[in-house]
């Protein structure tokens, strides 16, 4: 029994030291800010759900994100839906970050969602280039929302 939990610990530290070997070699830094979009209708918008917008603090730029499939159910909740998307977030600089984004949204009066973007390199998707969080408002009347995010990008 010992032997297996040596071999463990001695997995972990080598992911570990993996993991700190490849944020080293990157620029990462933490980020905080917030954004506001609006839902973008079709026919500019080919997929099922898409909104685009601005987002500023430590990401400053402009703002895509197009849902790939049709929200699921959660079961537990009946207004709550799970989606996974696409981001793109445009910096002032030009450069492009491309995301993976995944989440919740409430369809019910409290109009509220959650979600984790998880940044990579669209030559090399298994280089991490950071995370954001993302929380806050879906006003469906007005067809928009906004919130807050914090997480590190990474260069």
């Amino acid at each position: 029994m010992p032997r297996r939990v040596i071999t463990f610990a001695i997995a972990i530290g080598l992911a570990a030291d993996m993991t700190a070997g490849a944020a080293a070699d990157q620029a990462c830094k933490p980020v905080i800010g917030s954004f506001e979009a609006h839902v973008v209708p079709a026919p500019d918008c080919t997929a099922p759900f898409c909104t685009a917008g601005r987002v500023w603090g430590g990401l400053q730029g402009q703002y895509e994100f197009s849902m790939l499939t049709p929200p699921q159910p959660s079961g537990a909740v009946p207004s709550i839906f799970f989606f996974t998307g696409n981001s793109t977030v445009t910096l002032k600089s030009g450069e492009i970050v491309y995301g993976t984004d995944t989440g919740s949204l409430d369809f019910g009066p409290n109009g509220g969602f959650a979600s984790l973007i998880t940044f990579y390199d669209p030559a090399n998707p298994a280089v991490n280039r950071g995370q954001i969080r993302l929380r806050g408002e879906l006003n469906q009347t007005e067809g928009t929302t906004s919130g807050d995010y914090i997480g590190t990008i990474c260069h």
